[in-house]
């Protein structure tokens, strides 16, 4: 048993909650409705910075590594990820906008050639080649997107999630509070390849 879990909602994700309920009666759907299109249905509700650091302390992200970050929003953690660790990072965010001003950040903060930045569909993305991947969505669209991540990801490739969790079919190895957050972690193994009914890959390198 964790102590914590990523469904009991931590005021950040409260927050986060109430946007996207808000969001989905200014468009005029049911919660039902919107179940159905969680890919477009994720509000931008940015993650703390201290979040964000300590996500990739429980990431293991070091020099080399390549992140994915889905909905990335303004880029802050693979512009975190980039300049304080050396990773390479990619950010994919439907929301043009959010593309423009994560790329116009990620230039201030001198990281540009380690990133890069994708409008479209992270359901649509190939994430084969990732070491790391964040998300910080909803858990509705982590148990979606979870079939996706157990058949691309590598074995021993590092997943973690503010706030979400990806449903009672896999629980975090771990959880940690921080600053009233609530950050999960998983990593990808060989049962989950074979579940997804995928070979196991040659396992990414582990870090300490």
């Amino acid at each position: 048993m964790h102590p914590f879990q990523c469904n009991k909602l931590s005021p950040g994700a409260a927050f986060f909650a109430a946007c996207m309920l808000l969001f989905m009666l200014l468009a005029g759907m049911s919660p039902r409705a919107a179940a159905q299109r969680p890919a477009l249905d994720v509000p931008y509700v940015p993650t703390p910075q201290a979040v964000v650091d300590r996500m990739l302390v429980l990431a293991r992200v070091g020099k080399g590594d390549i992140l994915y970050d889905l909905g990335s929003g303004d880029g802050r953690i693979v512009i975190t990820a980039a300049k304080r660790y050396g990773a390479k990072g990619v950010g994919v965010d439907l929301d043009p906008a959010r593309i423009r001003e994560a790329r116009d950040n990620a230039s201030k903060a001198g990281v540009g050639r380690q990133v890069q930045f994708i409008a479209g569909d992270l359901f649509k993305t190939d994430l084969s080649d990732a070491d790391v991947v964040t998300l910080y969505l909803l858990s509705s669209v982590n148990r979606d997107l979870r079939p996706q991540l157990w058949r691309q990801l590598k074995v021993g490739t590092r997943v973690v999630s503010h706030a979400f969790d990806m449903g009672s079919e896999w629980p975090p190895e771990k959880t940690e509070r921080v600053d009233g957050s609530t950050i999960c972690v998983w990593t990808i193994s060989d049962a989950h390849k074979r579940a997804a009914g995928g070979q196991a890959a040659a396992p990414v390198r582990s870090r300490p």
